[in-house]
């Protein structure tokens, strides 16, 4: 703050702010025309006479107070009636570092004022109905809700035929709006079966499955799990399985390439049993269904069993109701900006709509379809792609409609202000050994598909140069034991989707115990990630610039040589040093302490042209030897995949 706006603030004259300022014992340079914002609300808090009455003002104020789920420092100095030193001190001791404009979550604000004795509520802006699809559809008047199709994801271990069992339910199904339209252009599509629509899911990859199942969406009504006859239940067979398990979600088998020779049924189904898959016709509950997705045999009984369980299941979602759906895939385009893929879940998306989708909102430009044929709505259970966006989504998002762009641009920025919040809130990096080599963390995340998709994703870093290991995981908020286990294990504390709980971040500060907080599974993978390449040792690359043949020795002396030569290759610079090469082998080095060109000072000499050089060195050079200028380079860092 300026000094003047702080002496006009206080009603008193510079030279006698500059008086009551060293009485107060405050520092402040003679000279200094500013001072720290920080610094400017303790001198008010000191001479300003409202200062003085704080605690009374405080004392007539409610003590049940509503704070919203984030806050900015600032404004929570506001509510709760004191000075902004005040809120921030509470913070720092707590384990919070946050300046005055800051955002923090309510957590982190309910510490605040439950020290200054005020009893917190969470001031909720839900939407009506709820705030998920589940919630959404739930809150649907149970007279409106209807039928819908199910949205189906193909998955199973990689080359046991998932993209071709696709590629053959849409070359003969695919709901085609113009002749020959199969060709696939967003990440999911529609077939047409007996009268009845399914859609079908290409991207829930395990990537994006699991990208979306930590974002808490859940997209998939039915999960068909390709297994091949010839091969067995492999590593990835058993992750679909555990995560159809965990989200709670269908699952029919295809046991497919049953054409082959060496296929065999039956042991497929002993395996699958052993992980807890029992067929329907030993006793459980599965559905098998024998294929060869390159034949075409048995996908239309495994459409008949699609449509059998989405019956049983009796998917449902209003027509008529709120508007919302998951964005499945995003991407840029040149020409028409931030593109998404969604499914719409329930009630009509249409061209025009306001929309926002996590921290991105619009108007809906264009829908397009499958075939990229342009539609002017979509309804449930269809796969369109949006134009029309501020900015790119994520994959798992949600998609509600807005009355106005106002309050779709006012829903996005809250989202995102909520998810910066949440980031700041208790972040103090990533602690690694550096001496051992080695990084270990305590994961605990909201739900079990949180967990699952981030234990994936930290499988994939595992590598030769940096051990990593994940000491202990769980659900939950992070709580002092969680504290105490990081610190007896030296390890960083990593929360996904949770909070930490105000007595917990106490004792992390007391205890020098890392945490940080994640809304964002890819957040997340690039810290930890940063976190690894900063423990590889780096390789140093020794680069050739430039070479050169030593034509004529003129002079010698004791700690130097007058030569002549010709720059054979590359470029020399004078000042560089060089290594002295005889034989092919390399005798010493020295530096360029003089460079000459046509008997004239030279910066360099070009290749192909001669040269004069006065070198500083002790080894005594000879008629033909090389000189070499050598360039040390760290090598890019990069992480060797473990072998198993």
């Amino acid at each position: 703050m300026n000094i003047t706006s702080l002496s006009q603030e206080l009603n008193i004259s510079v030279k006698e702010l500059r008086q009551k300022l060293a009485e107060a014992g405050f520092r402040v340079s003679p000279r200094a025309r500013k001072i720290d914002n920080i610094l400017a609300n303790e001198i008010l808090d000191k001479l300003k006479p409202k200062a003085r009455v704080v605690e009374s003002v405080a004392a007539t104020v409610p003590k049940k107070i509503a704070i919203p789920a984030y806050i900015a420092v600032r404004d929570l100095a506001l509510l709760l009636i004191v000075p902004a030193t005040t809120v921030i001190k509470i913070l720092i001791s707590n384990g919070v570092m946050a300046s005055l404009n800051e955002q923090i979550d309510f957590d982190a604000a309910a510490v605040v004022a439950s020290e200054l004795g005020f009893e917190v509520v969470e001031e909720t802006e839900k939407f009506a109905g709820g705030s998920t699809v589940a919630e959404v559809i739930a809150a649907e008047p149970e007279a409106l809700l209807s039928a819908r199709p199910p949205i189906v994801a193909v998955m199973g271990h990689v080359d046991h035929g998932k993209t071709k069992l696709l590629d053959t339910v849409r070359k003969t199904n695919v709901i085609a709006t113009e002749a020959g339209a199969i060709t696939q252009h967003i990440g999911a599509y529609r077939v047409l079966y007996n009268g009845k629509a399914i859609t079908f899911l290409d991207t829930p990859g395990h990537e994006s499955f699991a990208a979306m199942r930590a974002r808490g969406a859940n997209v998939t009504d039915i999960i068909v799990l390709v297994v091949a006859a010839d091969d067995g239940v492999k590593p990835q067979t058993l992750e679909v399985i555990n995560r159809a398990k965990i989200s709670r979600t269908p699952m029919i088998v295809a046991v497919n390439k049953i054409d082959k020779p060496e296929a065999n049924q039956e042991l497929v189904k002993k395996q699958l049993a052993e992980a807890g898959v029992m067929p329907e016709e030993w006793g459980g509950k599965y559905i098998f269904v024998p294929i060869s997705a390159k034949q075409g045999m048995g996908v239309d009984k495994l459409l008949d069993m699609i449509l059998l369980t989405a019956e049983v299941e009796n998917f449902r979602a209003n027509p008529e109701g709120a508007t919302v759906g998951t964005v499945i895939e995003a991407h840029l385009s040149k020409t028409q900006g931030s593109i998404a893929t969604v499914i719409v879940q329930n009630g009509v998306l249409k061209v025009g709509d306001f929309v926002s989708l996590g921290t991105a909102f619009g108007k809906v430009r264009s829908l397009e379809d499958e075939n990229s044929k342009q539609q002017r709505q979509a309804s449930s259970s269809v796969p369109v792609r949006i134009t029309g966006l501020s900015a790119l989504p994520e994959v798992g998002d949600l998609l509600r409609v807005h009355a106005s762009v106002q309050d779709a641009q006012t829903n996005a920025k809250k989202l995102l202000l909520s998810r910066s919040a949440k980031r700041l809130a208790y972040k103090t990096g990533i602690a690694t050994d550096k001496e051992n080599q080695q990084l270990k963390l305590i994961v605990k995340a909201d739900t079990n598909g949180s967990l699952e998709a981030i234990m994936q994703e930290l499988s994939k870093l595992e590598n030769q140069e940096v051990a990593l290991t994940v000491v202990s995981q769980g659900i939950g908020d992070i709580n002092e034991s969680d504290v105490l286990s990081a610190e007896s294990s030296a390890a960083t504390l990593i929360g996904f989707h949770n909070t930490i709980l105000p007595s917990a971040a106490r004792l992390a500060k007391q205890k020098k115990v890392h945490i940080d907080i994640y809304d964002i599974i890819y957040e997340l993978t690039e810290d930890i990630t940063r976190a690894i390449l900063q423990l590889v040792i780096p390789e140093v690359e020794h680069i050739v610039t430039a070479t050169a043949k030593v034509m004529a020795i003129f002079r010698t002396e004791r700690e130097s040589m007058i030569i002549g030569g010709k720059v054979t290759d590359g470029k020399l610079i004078a000042d560089r040093r060089l290594q002295i090469w005889r034989a092919g082998k390399q005798i010493g080095e020295g530096k360029i302490a003089e460079l000459q060109s046509g008997k004239l000072p030279a910066r360099e000499v070009p290749s192909g042209d001669e040269f004069g050089m006065k070198i500083a060195t002790r080894v005594a050079l000879e008629k033909n030897d090389m000189i070499k200028i050598v360039d040390e380079r760290m090598k890019e860092k990069q992480l060797t995949k473990k072998v198993n």
